[in-house]
């Protein structure tokens, strides 16, 4: 079994993404399967030209994406992606969409195909705060959950995808007065998140 888990690049000014720091510790094999790791950009353009290709490269059976999502207090499970971008903040490449689509013809929604409430049950059974959430936003973590989900529904994959996000890491939060979670409990959580989806 081949695993396909991604991560973002830092955005919005910090100096480090702790859902790519995530990806990045996990090991190269989980439980007998590959996991191939990939940095995705913060940018909504880039993400729809190259994740399409890196699924078709590597024809993974499971996509795991994370991204951060400042704010929150727990690791989220997306439940569903949305067409649609729309953001008051720029991406990386100061791209900022109004109310577009992702693709254009392409469905309203994908719900995610990994067994959410299992992750959340794993988490929460390891002593992780996590829930599940109903909206993956419409910034560069929704965009890629819509594509992957897209072009596996497109291809006719039978793929499994999801998306997890992270809160802010300590160090991140420490003149922001903001909900933050240690880097290690997360790199932890993104692992266990992995092996739940797997055993399934």
């Amino acid at each position: 079994m081949k695993v396909l888990v991604t991560g973002f690049e830092p955005f919005g000014g910090e100096r480090i993404n702790p859902s790519w720091e995530a990806v990045k510790a996990l090991s190269p094999e989980l439980d007998g399967s590959r996991v191939v790791k990939v940095q995705l950009p913060v940018s909504f353009n880039r993400v729809r030209e190259i994740l399409p290709g890196i699924i078709a490269r590597e024809r993974p059976d499971l996509v795991l994406l994370t991204g951060q999502a400042g704010g929150r207090p727990n690791i989220t499970v997306e439940r569903v992606a949305i067409n649609v971008m729309d953001s008051e903040m720029p991406d990386n490449d100061g791209f900022k969409p109004e109310d577009e689509p992702v693709f254009e013809g392409a469905p309203s929604a994908y719900f995610a195909t990994i067994p959410i409430k299992r992750v959340v049950k794993t988490l929460r059974g390891a002593g992780i705060p996590a829930g599940i959430s109903n909206s993956a936003g419409t910034y560069v973590c929704n965009t890629a959950m819509f594509t992957a989900l897209h072009t596996i529904a497109v291809e006719g994959m039978k793929t499994r995808v999801g998306f997890i996000h992270v809160p802010y890491s300590h160090g991140q939060v420490l003149d922001k007065g903001r909900p933050s979670m240690a880097q290690e409990t997360i790199n932890r959580a993104v692992e266990l998140a992995v092996r739940a989806i797997i055993s399934t």
